[in-house]
């Protein structure tokens, strides 16, 4: 049976999504807070309700996402909601509040599985690393963070150390927490978006490879993600920037092919 949280702010939750009832589903229902995500089951689909409130239902899967909670999420909209929703709230699907008992099920029964056989491939070693420092605890990453890719079989670089909980990504100069979702450069934290952590982190993780914009496109923002590649080069320039122009060298452009984290060279310039 699939298990499903109900997020709303409506005072009778039974009106929110009304052909969910009829559904040999279990529901449980919390209000819409932030310390709600707590009592989440694991293996439980999150829906949120966005009917009445748009912006807060966005605001909402932004915290989830720069958190690193692993749980799929289902938005139930009206009919006006679908023209707003994109890619940036990363969920996993949408639903019309007046949709039938048919389509609730076949929607959820496909997240839910999809949801399964990500987990069953992790499990089986098919994530990459930087999915693996997302993926890790009971929820650490985001479900557009579960992805497959070719670098699983990059082999860990020699200067590349992790402390005995695997919290810690040590790579040059470079330190990544995957667990406190900062990152530091010579001890000096860097004020990172949820995304150019993401992009640093799978950087430390494989110093001296050549990625493609594709790659670094399926491996950070994950295979789910509809955007072009030109995102990539935008957050590589926001990234580089906040390295400072001291450090950007660390990334360097591979013409015609795409980017390096260059880990040998990660040292103070001025040692």
């Amino acid at each position: 049976m699939i298990d499903v949280t109900l997020m709303t702010a409506a005072d009778e939750p039974a009106n929110v999504l009304p052909s969910l009832t009829l559904l040999p589903i279990k529901v449980s229902t919390v209000p819409f807070d932030i310390s709600s995500l707590t009592k989440i089951a694991d293996n439980s689909i999150l829906l949120i309700d966005a009917c009445e409130n748009l912006v807060g239902a966005k605001n909402f899967c932004n915290m989830i996402k720069a958190s690193g909670l692993v749980i799929p999420i289902v938005l139930i909209l009206n009919d006006g909601g679908f023209t707003v929703v994109d890619s940036d709230w990363e969920v996993c699907d949408m639903i019309l509040k007046t949709a039938g008992p048919a389509e609730i099920d076949a929607r959820l029964r496909i997240v839910n599985e999809t949801w399964i056989a990500r987990l069953r491939d992790f499990q089986n070693g098919s994530q990459s690393g930087a999915a693996a420092g997302s993926f890790g605890g009971s929820r650490g990453g985001t479900f557009a963070a579960s992805r497959g890719g070719e670098s699983g079989n990059y082999q860990m670089p020699a200067d590349y150390h992790s402390n005995e909980d695997s919290r810690m990504i040590r790579c040059g100069c470079v330190c990544v927490d995957t667990e406190g979702y900062t990152a530091t450069l010579h001890g000096k934290t860097l004020d990172l978006t949820f995304k150019e952590f993401e992009l640093l982190k799978y950087f430390a993780l494989n110093p001296g490879h050549v990625f493609t914009r594709s790659q670094l496109l399926r491996e950070v923002w994950g295979c789910d993600y509809y955007g072009g590649t030109r995102t990539v080069d935008v957050h590589i320039r926001r990234l580089r920037a906040k390295l400072g122009s001291e450090y950007d060298f660390m990334i360097s452009t591979v013409r015609n092919v795409g980017y390096r984290f260059d880990a040998a060279e990660s040292a103070d310039p001025a040692e």
